[in-house]
């Protein structure tokens, strides 16, 4: 792919409304996962770019007299609005640029364009409808709470899913009155930069939104580890988003940490087989299996575990596997460094003797410099081998056998994760003994993911971490609670 299919200058970082070029004047290279190419290259943003970024958004708050701090809730609420339409405007483009840069079919980047518009819908419509609280006091007091922004918050977004991400937690801080820096993954870049495009062009006041690509290791770090950052919010693995918590300690910030899982979907006997199957499969594969939240844990009642298995495979076998643009059922992986990783589970996968029940074909024709992982379905997995434990990444989901809710419960909850659960029964009873025993942050009865969820709070327990995404608890993270006792007798 040329670089001609970007349609503005990727190796600028922007501050203050304006482009520039970044501090260190050098660039990094920004692979197309499909056929391994160089699609473009990006700035290598340092701590200098990191420093003026940080500054620009200090500055557009209210105490420093800024344009954004200015504007009321409901005027803030306008400008996300206008975002949103202008994300839909440019919906098509938006998606072209993040098959490209990620590696995932068209039609699964559109639904991503469309819901960072929704995204910047819901907190649009939000921005004035977070109230305080009047508190019944002692006599001769007025006491109350307001909820205010925390001021410059930093947001390090993963390469999986950049659009949606940013619009759950940009668009969330924005409505909250807070001022963003975002630093985008250095594997897929593209549509932060378009976001900050976009931006701009809906009116909001410079400084309230920051871009400053780079490495994890330079930009990201300087941006975590900065004294003038008032709250962290990271999507990312668990090592990492330990070194994020360390550094946000020293400063004695706050940290929305998303850190990824091992999410299970239980399936009873007495379960709506026609009804489970495509969500049993999807959910696995979706974004070639580069999910926090994929289902890559199926366990199945063993009365049905047979026909489960049989009836999964006959949807593996049907995938279609090609370049993103292509608009087929799976990409590639991100990178070559994740393919080899997810072949190396592969690897394990065979070493162990695991039954692998289907995988999906290989066509001959996909381009040879791609980052193109087979589709695989291991069934009769023990509950503690490696892949039923470790977050993979990939397209790779254990099918495992449970016998009774008591075990299936066991077996769902015993990993270190805890972001996502499905169960799918028909029997009332169960649907709720069960969702509230699963140690999840999100559980779906007979359903899974519920079509994004905009406004349903996201976010994990155990080494999934803590605080919440999306919805109105989104916005309760991004600002602070202050009480207000006023003695007037």
């Amino acid at each position: 792919m040329a670089m001609k299919q970007i349609p503005f200058d990727s190796t600028q970082v922007f501050i203050a409304g304006r482009w520039r070029g970044c501090d260190s004047g050098h660039s990094l290279p920004l692979a197309n996962p499909s056929d391994g190419s160089e699609l473009t290259r990006i700035a290598r943003g340092t701590r200098a770019d990191v420093d003026a970024a940080v500054a620009a958004a200090r500055a557009s708050l209210a105490e420093a007299g800024g344009a954004w701090g200015a504007l009321s809730a409901a005027e803030r609420g306008r400008v996300l609005l206008k975002m949103s339409a202008r994300v839909l405007e440019q919906a098509d483009e938006l998606a072209r640029l993040e098959a490209l840069d990620v590696g995932k079919p068209l039609k699964q980047a559109r639904a991503d364009a469309v819901a960072l518009a929704r995204y910047l819908e819901f907190y649009g419509g939000a921005a004035d409808k977070v109230h305080g609280q009047t508190i019944p006091f002692a006599n001769g007091y007025t006491a109350l709470t307001l909820r205010e922004p925390h001021g410059v918050t930093a947001h390090i977004v993963p390469w999986n899913y950049p659009m949606q991400i940013i619009g759950r937690s940009v668009g969330a801080a924005l409505a909250m009155g807070n001022a963003c820096v975002l630093k985008p993954a250095e594997e897929a870049c593209l549509t932060a930069l378009a976001f900050a495009r976009i931006a701009g062009e809906a009116g909001l006041p410079a400084g309230a939104l920051n871009v400053v690509p780079g490495l994890g290791e330079e930009a990201g770090a300087a941006l975590a580890a900065h004294p003038g950052i008032n709250h962290i919010s990271f999507t990312g693995s668990v090592a990492v988003g330990a070194l994020i918590q360390a550094a946000a300690a020293k400063n004695a910030v706050p940290v929305t940490l998303e850190l990824g899982g091992k999410s299970p979907q239980l399936v009873f006997a007495d379960a709506d087989l026609d009804a489970a199957l495509p969500f049993l499969v999807n959910a696995g594969i979706q974004n070639a299996g580069q999910t926090c939240s994929a289902a890559s844990r199926i366990l199945v009642e063993r009365p049905v575990f047979d026909e489960v298995v049989r009836r999964m495979a006959e949807r593996y076998r049907a995938l279609r596997i090609g370049p993103a643009l292509d608009d087929l059922d799976v990409g590639p992986v991100i990178s070559d460094r994740q393919r080899e990783i997810v072949m190396g589970y592969l690897e394990v996968v065979k070493s162990s003797g695991l039954k692998v029940a289907a995988q999906a074909p290989m066509p001959s024709t996909l381009p040879r410099g791609g980052y193109y992982v087979p589709p695989t379905l291991v069934a009769d997995v023990n509950p503690a081998h490696r892949i039923a434990q470790e977050e993979i990444f990939g397209p790779v989901q254990a099918v495992i056998p449970f016998d009774g809710e008591a075990e299936g419960v066991a077996i769902a909850n015993g990993t270190p994760y805890g972001l996502v659960a499905g169960l799918w029964t028909r029997d009332g009873g169960r649907q709720w003994r069960v969702a509230r025993r699963l140690q999840a942050g999100q559980v779906f009865v007979n359903n899974y993911g519920a079509g994004g969820g905009i406004e349903l709070p996201f976010g994990g327990v155990k080494h999934s971490g803590h605080g919440r995404e999306k919805g109105f608890e989104a916005l309760y993270g991004f600002s602070a609670l202050k009480t207000i006792a006023i003695k007037h007798d």
